[in-house]
C-alpha cells in the first residue's frame, strides 16, 4: 500500500504503479482530487478508484462518478463498509483503454470525443455524439426510437415523441450528407441502421 499527499505525487504513483484499486480523498493540498481522477482517465487508466469524501451532496456524487470513479463513499463511514466497496470494485473486470469506433471513413473517439469522417473533423453536440456512439456500437444491427432513447437520453418511450427523428437528421445532416457511402439508413416501421451498405 502506498499513500500520497498531493495530486501530483498520486498521479506519479498511479501512473507508475499497477495497483488493484485507488482510495481517492478529494481534499488533497494544493488540488482537488477530482482533477487527479481527471488525469488518470484521460491516460486510460483502466484502475477501478474508489472516491471516499466529506463531500456527500448528489452533485458531488455525479460529478465524481461521470469523471470515472467507480465507487463513491461519504464520510463518515464503516470500515467494513469500505473494504467491502473494495471488494466489490476489484471483482469487475479492468476495462481496457478505450479504443476508436469505426464505419467506413468514419472514426469516433470516446476518450477525445473527436469524430471524424475521411480525415476531416465532425463537430457534434453532447447528445449527437451520445447517438453516433450508441449506433457505432449496435453497428448492422437494428436499433429502435425505444432503445435510442432509453440509451441516449434515459428515457421511456411512449410513442410520441418526434425526438429520435429530429437528432438522427441532425447526425446524418454532419456525418452522411456530404459523403459516401451513407451510414445511417432508416428501417422503415421499425428504427434505424448505422451500416457501411445500403
Amino acid at each position: 500500500m502506498d499513500l500520497a499527499a498531493s495530486v501530483p505525487d498520486g498521479l506519479q504513483l498511479a501512473l507508475a504503479t499497477q495497483y488493484d484499486a485507488i482510495v481517492l480523498d478529494l481534499m488533497l493540498p494544493g488540488a482537488d482530487g477530482l482533477e487527479l481522477l481527471k488525469q488518470l482517465r484521460q491516460r486510460a487508466s483502466p484502475v477501478p478508484v474508489l472516491v471516499l469524501t466529506a463531500r456527500s451532496a448528489l452533485e458531488d456524487r455525479v460529478r465524481g462518478l461521470d469523471l470515472g470513479a467507480d465507487d463513491y463513499l461519504a464520510k463518515p463511514f464503516d470500515f467494513r463498509e469500505l473494504l467491502a466497496r473494495l471488494r466489490a470494485i476489484t471483482r469487475r473486470p479492468l476495462v481496457p483503454p478505450q479504443t476508436l469506433l469505426t464505419a467506413a471513413d468514419l472514426e469516433l473517439d470516446p476518450a477525445s470525443h473527436e469524430v471524424r469522417r475521411t480525415g476531416q473533423r465532425i463537430d457534434l453536440t453532447a447528445k449527437e455524439f451520445a447517438l453516433l456512439e450508441y449506433l457505432l456500437h449496435k453497428k448492422g444491427k437494428l436499433v429502435t426510437r425505444g432503445m435510442i432513447l432509453d440509451h441516449v437520453w434515459d428515457m421511456d418511450y411512449y410513442g410520441g415523441s418526434n425526438l429520435v427523428e429530429v437528432y438522427i437528421n441532425y447526425l446524418r445532416r454532419k456525418v452522411d450528407r456530404d459523403f459516401e457511402p451513407k451510414l445511417i439508413h432508416t428501417i422503415r416501421g421499425s428504427g434505424y441502421m448505422l451500416r457501411e451498405s445500403s
